[in-house]
């Protein structure tokens, strides 16, 4: 009796494992869930392809450097060129314009009218 309950339990068991199983797999093949593992598929591809053209940039951007180094280094070129220091203009006060006033400095608003578009 024993050996009966034991064997209906597990052949019981296997069916609901199997069950769910077949299930979970047909699921799995509907329409709707293809279309998402094929996009989501399609979206790591796509990272993995991005991440290995982002090193392929950086090795040739490194190796480019390096390169450039050792031609400098061959042709004696590698010292930076020294720049002039950058020049340094006087504020200059525009004696044409109608905002000057004689002996001080620009004012914001002055008697005269100007309209830039009367002369047009």
């Amino acid at each position: 009796m024993f050996r009966r309950t034991f064997w209906f339990s597990t052949g019981v068991a296997a069916g609901v494992w199997a069950t769910t199983k077949v299930n979970r797999k047909l699921k799995q093949l509907t329409p709707e869930n293809l279309a998402v593992s094929a996009a989501n598929k399609a979206i790591e591809a796509g990272h993995r392809i991005k991440d290995r053209a982002v090193g392929f940039a950086l090795d040739v951007r490194d190796n480019m450097a390096q390169r450039e180094e050792e031609l400098g280094e061959a042709l004696g070129i590698n010292a930076a060129p020294e720049l002039p220091a950058p020049r340094r203009y006087p504020a200059i006060e525009n004696r044409n314009s109608p905002k000057y006033v004689e002996g001080s400095t620009y004012q914001t608003y002055s008697n005269n009218s100007y309209n830039r578009n009367e002369d047009h």
